[in-house]
C-alpha cells in the first residue's frame, strides 16, 4: 500500500478530487436489477470522466437501497471497470466477523489489484432489530464499544501478522499474504488501505490517532462536519500509511439542466427520508407522488432542514456551493452521492459536474 493509493489528484478546475458514493437506490416502478445496471453504467461513466473512486455503502432492510452486500456489488463493478478505485463506504464492521471481511476484500484485491479501498463504519447501517438479526445478539452496544479491538483484529488478518502465542496465529485470510510466504508462493503482499468512516467525533479521533484516512458523512450530519474534521487533524499521528491527514466528505449533490427537475427530485428523496425516519421505509417515490403528498408541519420542518444540506439546482449553483463547501471544510476530496428517482438524472448530474469542472474524457472501458 502506498500513499498514492489514498490521495487523489484534482482534475480540471475541481477544487479537490471528485469521487462517487452509490447507495444503489431503487425507485418506485423499478427493480433492484434496474438499480444495479444503473450502478454499472455510472461506474463506467465516472471512470471515463476522471472521478477518483467509487464507493458502495452497506445498508439493510431498506427497500429503496439495494446495497446490502457491498463486496458482491464491488466484484461486479470490478468486472466492468479498469481504472477507477472501488471500495466500501462503508462496510459496517460490527455486523461481520473481521476474518470474513479480510477474506472478502482480499478476494476483491485479487480481482482488481491496487484498486480496492476498505472503508469501515461502526454503525449498524440499519435499525436495531435488523442489526440484532445480523449479529445474532441483543447486546448491540458491544459492537460499537469493541470497534477499536475489532479493527485491530481485522488489520492483523489483512497483514497476516498475529504474534506468536495468539490464538489466531495459524489462521490466515485467503487470498492474502500467506500465499506469498508459502513454498512456491508468488502472491502479492499488497492489501487494500483501510479508511475509517464516521458522522461524529469517535471515528475522527480514532482515525487520527492511528494515522488512517478519514471519511466524514457530511451528507447526513452536516453540522458536525467541521468539528469532526478539526478533531481528526488535531488527533493525527503520522503512520506507515499517511504522513499527513487526508479527509474526504460525502456530499449529497444533484445538478440538472432544469433547476425545477432538481427541486422535484430532491423533494421525492426527502419524502423517502421522512418515511425512513418514521419507520416506514420504502422505494424512492416518484416526483409526482411527492408533489401530491401533504407534509405535516413537523415533516415540512424536517425536509427543509434536510434539503438545506443537499447541493442541488442548475450547474452553476451546484459548482458554486461545492467550491464553497470545500473551502470551508478544507476537505481533501469530495465524494458525491446523488439521490433521485430518475436514473437518467443521476447519470446526467455526474456528467454535468464533470463538464463544469473540465474533467478529462478518457476512452471508455471495454465492454464485458
Amino acid at each position: 500500500m502506498t500513499t498514492d493509493e489514498i490521495r487523489g489528484g484534482a482534475h480540471g478546475t475541481a477544487p479537490a478530487p471528485l469521487s462517487v458514493l452509490d447507495l444503489v437506490t431503487v425507485g418506485a416502478g423499478r427493480t433492484a436489477t434496474d438499480a444495479l445496471r444503473t450502478s454499472v453504467t455510472l461506474a463506467r461513466q465516472t471512470e471515463a470522466r476522471g472521478y477518483h473512486r467509487y464507493w458502495v455503502a452497506e445498508h439493510h432492510s431498506m427497500p429503496g437501497v439495494a446495497s446490502s452486500s457491498p463486496a458482491v456489488i464491488l466484484a461486479h463493478l470490478a468486472a466492468h471497470t479498469t481504472r477507477i478505485r472501488l471500495g466500501s463506504g462503508g462496510v459496517m464492521l460490527p455486523n461481520h466477523a473481521p476474518l470474513v471481511i479480510a477474506e472478502q476484500f482480499g478476494t476483491l484485491e485479487a480481482m482488481a489489484p491496487g484498486r480496492i479501498d476498505l472503508g469501515l463504519g461502526r454503525a449498524p447501517g440499519t435499525d436495531g432489530p435488523t442489526a440484532a438479526a445480523l449479529r445474532r445478539t441483543v447486546t448491540l452496544h458491544e459492537g460499537a464499544d469493541d470497534f477499536p479491538e475489532q479493527l485491530a483484529e481485522l488489520t492483523r488478518f489483512l497483514d497476516d501478522d498475529f504474534p506468536d502465542g495468539h490464538p489466531y496465529r495459524r489462521i490466515h485470510a485467503v487470498p492474502g499474504p500467506i500465499q506469498g510466504t508459502s513454498p512456491g508462493g508468488v502472491q502479492s503482499p499488497h492489501r487494500p488501505p483501510i479508511w475509517l468512516l464516521g458522522s461524529s467525533g469517535f471515528s475522527a479521533r480514532l482515525a487520527g490517532t492511528l494515522g488512517l484516512p478519514f471519511a466524514f458523512a457530511h451528507h447526513f450530519s452536516a453540522r458536525n462536519t467541521i468539528p469532526a474534521l478539526d478533531l481528526y487533524r488535531e488527533s493525527f499521528r503520522p503512520s506507515a500509511v499517511l504522513d499527513t491527514p487526508y479527509a474526504l466528505i460525502g456530499v449529497s449533490a444533484l445538478a440538472t439542466d432544469d433547476e425545477k427537475d432538481a427541486r422535484r427530485q430532491v423533494r421525492a428523496a426527502a419524502l423517502n427520508m421522512v418515511r425512513l425516519r418514521t419507520g416506514r421505509p420504502g422505494l424512492v417515490p416518484t416526483p409526482e407522488e411527492a408533489e401530491a403528498y401533504e407534509f405535516s408541519v413537523v415533516e415540512k420542518d424536517f425536509i427543509d432542514s434536510w434539503n438545506a444540506d443537499v447541493v442541488h439546482g442548475g450547474i452553476d449553483e451546484v459548482t458554486t456551493r461545492l467550491d464553497d463547501l470545500q473551502k470551508r471544510t478544507g476537505a481533501d476530496e469530495l465524494m458525491l452521492t446523488t439521490h433521485a428517482h430518475s436514473a437518467d438524472l443521476r447519470l446526467r448530474s455526474y456528467e454535468l459536474i464533470a463538464d463544469a469542472y473540465d474533467l478529462p474524457r478518457t476512452n471508455g472501458t471495454p465492454a464485458n
